[in-house]
């Protein structure tokens, strides 16, 4: 599963940030204007992304110790955006199903 956790990551932010650096139609529409918050969360999900492909690659000992801790801030952050958006905004309907992916690694790297 934590394969599976780490390709949709990448699978989901090369997309996202192609549309939020080239500033798309639909970026522009879910994540709003160009503005200093919109540059913090590219800079986020860019870390995410970098992170996540080094770890794909990255020895299982070095995996194993740092997968867990960017699963869980994923979790966190992604289940925060349903109130502060809400149920409907495509975000973070989105998120909701990533974050149920990222959940059930948890769970099975906590099961051992």
């Amino acid at each position: 599963m934590v394969h599976v956790s780490l390709v949709l990551n990448v699978v989901v932010l090369v997309p996202v940030l192609w549309g939020l650096l080239g500033g798309s139609a639909g970026s522009e529409v879910a994540f709003g204007g160009d503005a200093p918050a919109r540059r913090t969360l590219i800079s986020v999900y860019l870390a995410i992304l970098v992170v996540s492909a080094v770890l794909l690659v990255a020895p299982a000992p070095w995996r194993a110790a740092v997968v867990p801790g960017l699963l869980a801030v994923q979790v966190v952050y992604k289940l925060i955006t349903v109130p502060m958006l809400g149920i409907g905004h495509p975000v973070a309907a989105a998120n909701l199903g990533i974050a149920a992916v990222h959940g059930v690694t948890l769970w099975t790297l906590w099961r051992g």
